[in-house]
C-alpha cells in the first residue's frame, strides 16, 4: 500500500510509522463484507416456510375425506308388525282328577300316557270303610220302616176308638173326658206317622250319602283323553279332609293344544282375538308352528311393578308333535300389508345437510318422511308417505319411489391417503 493513502484499516502508516486512527461505523458506510451471510440466513428461512407451508397442504389433502355412502334396494314384499312374548303349550282342557274321600289308594289302573274313556276306573281307595257306613245306613233305614208300620197300626186302632168312644158320648154311655182322651190319641197316632215319614226320608238320605263316598272310591275319569301326570301310588294314603288331593291330570284333546303368553299393557292395545300368531318351540327349532289368538284374558298380573295379560292361542297339534309345558317363543301379529313397497327402516333415519333425521318436510303431515336417494352418484331428497312400520322394513304409501331405487341408509368417510404426492423440498 502506498504511503499516505487511508485505507479503511483502523491504522495510517505515515513518514514510514504506523499510526491508528479510530474509524466510526455508520449505517451508510456498511462493510459490503458482512451482506452475503445475512442474504443467506435470510434464503434459508423462506425456504423452511415454503416447504412448511408445502407439507401442511399435503397432510391437509391427504387427511380431507372421501364420502361414500351405504345404500339398500327398494324392494316389494311383506311387511308385518308383530309383538314377540314367550309363552308355554299346554293342552285346551286339562281335567285335575282328585279324589272326595280319604282313604288308602288300594289299585292303580291308570299311568302316563294312558289313553282313558269317559266313566273308566283309574284308581281304587280301599272300600271297606265305606262299605260299612252303607249297610249301617241300610240298617237305620229298616229300622224306620218298621217303626213306620207299628205306628201305622197304632194309627188304625186309635181312630177306631176315637169314632166309637165319639158314638157312645151322645147317648151318655161315656163321659165327655173319654171321648176327649180317645181323640187326642188319636190325633198323637196320626202325628208320629208324619215324624215317621220324616224319619224314613233323613236315614234314605244317610244311605245315599253313604253310597256317594264309596261310589268315589273309585277314581274314573270324567273325559276321554290321555293321562298327562299321575301324582299317587298304590298304597298311598291320601286325605280329602281340608283340600281334595289330585290323583291325575287328564288332558282331554292333545291334538288341539294353546299356547299361554304374557304381553306387557304397551303391546296389549294393538291386538285382537282372531289374529293370527306364529310360534317355535325348542324341540323344533327349524320348524314355524302358526295358530289364531283365541282369547286376551282380561286379569292382569302383576310382577315386580310389571302389568301382563294372559293372551291364548289356538293352535292345530294333528301331527302330535308339541308336547304339553314346552316353551314357546310366540309372535303375535298386530297388522299386516303383502306385496308392498318398502324400504329399510334405517333409511327413514337417515338425514343430511344439517335435517333432523326422520323429521317430516316441511308443511307435510307427521306421516310423511324425508327419504335419501341416491341418483347418479348424487344424494337426492325424497318425500314419501311411511305406512306400516315392523322395525326392520317401512310400507311406503305414497312417493317418488319405486322398486329397485337405491336408499341411502348411512354414510362413511374413509381417508383419502395417498392420492397426493408429498411435497419436494
Amino acid at each position: 500500500m502506498s504511503e499516505g493513502v487511508v485505507t479503511d484499516a483502523s491504522q495510517q502508516k505515515v513518514s514510514g510509522k504506523v499510526v491508528s486512527i479510530p474509524v466510526t461505523p455508520s449505517i451508510g458506510n456498511e462493510s459490503k463484507a458482512g451482506r452475503p451471510g445475512r442474504h443467506w440466513l435470510m434464503a434459508g428461512i423462506a425456504a423452511l416456510l415454503v416447504a412448511g407451508i408445502a407439507s401442511a397442504t399435503w397432510w391437509m389433502s391427504a387427511k380431507r375425506s372421501a364420502v361414500h355412502y351405504v345404500t339398500a334396494q327398494v324392494t316389494r314384499g311383506p311387511v308385518t308388525r308383530t309383538v314377540a312374548a314367550t309363552g308355554t303349550v299346554n293342552p285346551e282342557l286339562t281335567i285335575i282328577v282328585g279324589s272326595y274321600v280319604s282313604g288308602v289308594i288300594q289299585e292303580i289302573y291308570c299311568d302316563y300316557n294312558t289313553r282313558v274313556k269317559k266313566g273308566e276306573v283309574c284308581a281304587k281307595i280301599d272300600p271297606r270303610p265305606y262299605e260299612t257306613l252303607v249297610a249301617q245306613a241300610k240298617a237305620n233305614l229298616s229300622v224306620g220302616k218298621a217303626q213306620l208300620q207299628k205306628d201305622q197300626a197304632n194309627l188304625a186302632y186309635t181312630r177306631i176308638n176315637h169314632e166309637r168312644n165319639a158314638q157312645m158320648v151322645v147317648t151318655h154311655a161315656v163321659s165327655q173326658d173319654v171321648a176327649d182322651q180317645a181323640r187326642n190319641a188319636y190325633e198323637q197316632a196320626q202325628a208320629q206317622i208324619v215324624f215317621d215319614q220324616g224319619t224314613i226320608q233323613q236315614q234314605e238320605a244317610a244311605l245315599d250319602s253313604a253310597q256317594v263316598n264309596l261310589d268315589y272310591t273309585n277314581i274314573v275319569s270324567p273325559v276321554d283323553g290321555t293321562v298327562v301326570s299321575r301324582s299317587v301310588t298304590m298304597g298311598q294314603t291320601v286325605a280329602a279332609s281340608f283340600q281334595t288331593p289330585t290323583l291325575f291330570l287328564i288332558a282331554s284333546d292333545l291334538k288341539m293344544m294353546e299356547v299361554d303368553t304374557n304381553v306387557s299393557e304397551s303391546d296389549i292395545g294393538g291386538l285382537k282375538e282372531g289374529n293370527a300368531a306364529s310360534f317355535t318351540v325348542d324341540a323344533f327349532p327349524q320348524r314355524t308352528f302358526n295358530g289364531t289368538i283365541s282369547q286376551l284374558r282380561q286379569s292382569p298380573q302383576t310382577v315386580q311393578n310389571v302389568v301382563t295379560f294372559d293372551v291364548v292361542v289356538s293352535v292345530d297339534n294333528s301331527s302330535l308333535a308339541l308336547q304339553p309345558g314346552m316353551t314357546a317363543a310366540t309372535r303375535l301379529i298386530i297388522d299386516s300389508r303383502s306385496d308392498v313397497i318398502r324400504v329399510p327402516s334405517q333409511a327413514l333415519r337417515y338425514g343430511q345437510g344439517g335435517q333432523v333425521a326422520g323429521a317430516a318436510p316441511q308443511g307435510a303431515p307427521q306421516s310423511w318422511k324425508q327419504l335419501w336417494l341416491l341418483r347418479d352418484g348424487k344424494p337426492v331428497a325424497s318425500p314419501v308417505e311411511a305406512g306400516l312400520d315392523d322395525d326392520a322394513f317401512t310400507e311406503i304409501v305414497a312417493g317418488d319411489v319405486k322398486p329397485g331405487d337405491q336408499v341411502i341408509l348411512a354414510e362413511q368417510r374413509q381417508a383419502s391417503a395417498g392420492t397426493l404426492p408429498p411435497p419436494r423440498l
